[in-house]
């Protein structure tokens, strides 16, 4: 299976890494900020948006994740690159 490397490719997988970015961030600002309800609402509202797109990654493009975190298509095409760390 051969994946075409279009620009929106690159544009899912660059809003992805903004996203984990910026919810790192909050991750630990909220490990020692527990009660801040506004950053525990900004990091679900992200998480969720986050999700809404890697999913709509994975549909055309393939898995992000390994070991059952993500759906494979058929034929399996987990080694079929580039992976997204390779680009």
């Amino acid at each position: 299976m051969s994946i075409t490397l279009d620009e929106a490719y690159y544009k899912k997988l660059e809003e992805l890494q903004s996203l984990d970015f910026v919810l790192v961030e909050l991750t630990l600002y909220l490990d020692t900020h527990p009660n801040d309800l506004t950053a525990l609402q900004q990091f679900n509202q992200l998480a969720q948006q986050r999700q809404g797109i890697a999913q709509q990654y994975e549909l055309e493009y393939g898995p992000l994740l390994q070991y059952g975190r993500s759906y494979s298509r058929y034929p399996w095409a987990w080694s079929a690159g580039p992976w997204p760390w390779q680009v």
